[in-house]
């Protein structure tokens, strides 16, 4: 279950695209990442007494041990894997995304074999500025971490 803005919401299990698509999103940040951030998968990310998304993926500033003792209330990026979630994807949780400040927010779209990458939130009116489409065969490059570059096709699975 997450609390997505005051909603208690339960999550349906995992289906073998998504499970496949949160292990290759997974890897591909850790390789990427390697030491100068930390990535963390599928925990809990507090945006306030009303919101605490677990997303599949986020990239926090920091050293494991920063998060010891609480959970982070920030992300350099969030990563959400879609299959049936898509809608709430693109809609609750860009919002909530966007609201928090987030810089970077990425939909690994599986439907339509894509990712979609979000920056320049706009917090006040809870949307992000700029929307781009990343597709296999091209890479994409972590706005805030410069020289963090992740292939499409290391987060979606064949």
């Amino acid at each position: 279950m997450e609390l997505l803005e005051g909603v208690i919401v339960s999550m349906a299990p995992h289906n073998v695209p998504h499970a496949a698509g949160v292990s290759r999103v997974d890897r591909a940040l850790h390789l990427a990442v390697g030491d100068r951030a930390v990535v963390r998968v599928q925990l809990s990310l507090v945006l306030g007494k009303h919101s605490v998304p677990e997303p599949d993926a986020v990239v926090v500033a920091g050293r494991i041990a920063d998060y010891d003792r609480a959970h982070p209330t920030t992300a350099l990026l969030v990563v959400e894997v879609a299959d049936s979630s898509l809608e709430q994807d693109r809609l609750t949780k860009r919002a909530m995304y966007a609201a928090a400040g987030i810089p970077e927010y990425w939909i690994v779209n599986l439907p339509n074999d894509c990712v979609e990458v979000r920056r320049e939130p706009e917090p006040g009116a809870r949307r992000y500025r700029s929307v781009a489409i990343a597709r296999r065969g091209e890479t994409i490059e972590l706005g805030v971490l410069p020289g963090v570059r992740v292939p499409v096709d290391d987060l979606i699975p064949s």
